[in-house]
């Protein structure tokens, strides 16, 4: 049976040729099973591919490819996800807290009959700030992905041959991978596995970096426009609320001054809440020109160890 290994690699120049001895010294230790390994470097300005292209020389088992600039974590993944000839796909990370001594608790966990599985951490190894936005993904997510409520995702999973091929069917510019996921398959399970911490550098998720992957939830959701839609509603009423309130007060004392105040405080709710309706919309309006403009998902600059296929997406 052949897994292939799927890496988005940033600046992993030093671990990147580690995770690959490991993960094969793994599946030395049980047979019955290959891997193939999709290395990605996703617009790593250091030796990062140089590294890559050293491990496709050496091994006949590892592609490279080489974005012309960095995409994304998830663009990466969809790049990767073109070349893998694997009967299961293996995600993880460049950065050994995804670590290869797990990798047989979900290759054993998905060969029960799952489409998806994903790698469970009953402990993160990470800082406060990112345990604190996982925690945030984690509730948006079952929200406006429809993540079922049993399902704990991770960036630690093995999908099927079947999955796969349905997944790089979508082409849109900014992927949330686990997102798609969702939409081709319920048939999803968990196994846990121990969370190491990163064996070199720092995280290159910075905010700027979160939030655009946030942002990419609202591909696959209409949940911020109905939040619109009912915020809307909710001025309107409150609006109505505040002119009884305004009449029945003249009414009971006409001789009260209208407070410009409280004017003031109706007004700028309301219109704080139309800027937020509007900033809802200009964000899916941005999304809906950025792909009519046929934005591209990722460019490849050039590949090593495999026939060159499309080089765009």
């Amino acid at each position: 049976m052949l897994i292939s290994i799927v890496i988005p690699c940033y600046y992993s120049e030093k671990s990147i040729g580690q995770v690959v001895d490991m993960v094969s010294d793994e599946f030395d230790k049980n047979e019955g099973y290959e891997c193939e390994f999709v290395l990605v470097n996703d617009g790593s300005t250091d030796g990062t591919f140089n590294e890559i292209a050293r491990l496709s020389e050496e091994r006949s088992n590892v592609k490279g490819v080489n974005l012309m600039r960095n995409f994304g974590q998830h663009n990466a993944l969809m790049a990767a996800l073109q070349y893998t000839d694997g009967d299961y796909i293996l995600g993880m990370d460049d950065d050994l807290q995804t670590h290869p001594s797990q990798i047989f608790k979900l290759i054993h966990k998905i060969e029960e009959g799952y489409d998806l599985v994903y790698g469970v951490y009953p402990k993160q190894k990470n800082g406060p700030i990112k345990n604190l936005t996982s925690k945030i993904n984690k509730k948006t997510s079952r929200v406006m992905l429809s993540r079922p409520k049993e399902v704990e995702s991770s960036n630690f999973w093995i999908i099927t041959r079947g999955v796969r091929d349905e997944v790089i069917k979508f082409d849109t510019f900014n992927p949330y991978v686990d997102a798609i996921f969702y939409r081709v398959t319920n048939n999803i399970g968990m196994v846990p596995v121990e969370h190491f911490k990163r064996a070199y550098g720092q995280s290159g998720y910075t905010f700027k970096r979160l939030l655009r992957l946030w942002l990419a939830y609202w591909n696959f959701s209409v949940v911020p426009l109905r939040m619109s839609f009912f915020f809307g509603t909710f001025s309107f009423l409150l609006g109505i609320f505040f002119i009884i309130v305004l009449i029945i007060n003249k009414i009971m004392s006409p001789g009260m001054p209208v407070g410009w105040s409280s004017t003031m405080c109706v007004l700028a709710l309301l219109f704080g809440i139309v800027l937020m309706v509007l900033g809802v919309v200009g964000e899916y309006l941005g999304k809906i020109i950025l792909i009519l403009n046929k934005t591209p998902q990722f460019v490849i600059r050039e590949t090593v160890g495999i026939d060159k296929k499309g080089t765009d997406k």
